[in-house]
């Protein structure tokens, strides 16, 4: 089951590309309201102030890119950075916004990926939450080899909150991993969905060699700067 759902996810954000960003920003069927819409972009903007404070980096490593709305903000922290997604629809997006030399991309599945060097800082955004259970602590170990000794990890993700998805997608349940999504023109996909409680993904992460203290923005986000214990 999990094996095919993760094929449809694949196939969901390679189908999205075109569509991704409305989410991000809010517009269309993720538009919530001025009220609403207003915290998210606080949040968001506090987040983005978290990844400005991590200074000057050298070569980052950002798994997951997709369509460049955190490879923006990398590129002016970062001296390089290594982009890696699975759907080549993403990627193109993810370039053309950019249009950096200091940016090299890497079309690639990330539960196969494995990394060939180590980075000081590896990021990755919205996507713990569609790693599934069972394949947690694979990916947990391939971000620590990918973490030079004494290098950092930035990871954001989602909080349990509806108004974060679109209007028209059905309601989260906490005990179920998958939840299905609608694309504009009404096709389905099912996907990994998981929202990690911070208390327990600070001692997941702390079993994988990161000192992890597990923040949270307010409503819509949980995110962590953390550095690779030696």
């Amino acid at each position: 089951m999990t094996t095919d759902v993760l094929q449809d996810q694949i196939a969901y954000y390679r189908a999205r590309a075109g569509e991704y960003d409305e989410w991000f920003y809010r517009k269309g069927r993720y538009d919530r309201g001025a009220e609403i819409n207003q915290q998210w972009f606080d949040e968001v903007a506090l987040v983005m102030r978290e990844v400005e404070a991590l200074g000057r980096v050298g070569h980052v490593l950002e798994l997951a890119a997709g369509t460049g709305i955190w490879t923006v903000e990398l590129a002016k922290i970062a001296s390089h950075i290594t982009a890696v997604d699975a759907s080549a629809e993403v990627i193109a997006i993810n370039r053309e916004k950019l249009s950096s030399p200091i940016v090299n991309y890497i079309q690639a599945d990330l539960f196969a990926w494995e990394p060939d060097k180590q980075y000081d800082l590896v990021f990755f955004a919205f996507w713990l939450s569609h790693v599934p259970p069972e394949q947690l602590d694979g990916f947990l170990d391939k971000v620590r080899r990918a973490t030079k000794p004494g290098g950092r990890i930035f990871a954001i993700d989602s909080l349990p909150d509806n108004t974060s998805s679109a209007a028209n997608h059905e309601a989260y349940r906490p005990d179920d991993i998958y939840h299905t999504r609608k694309l504009n023109d009404g096709r389905e996909f099912k996907i990994v969905k998981i929202f990690y409680d911070p208390a327990d993904l600070a001692r997941k992460l702390a079993e994988h060699g990161f000192n992890a203290q597990v923040k949270t923005s307010g409503r819509y986000f949980w995110y962590t700067s953390v550095f690779r214990t030696p």
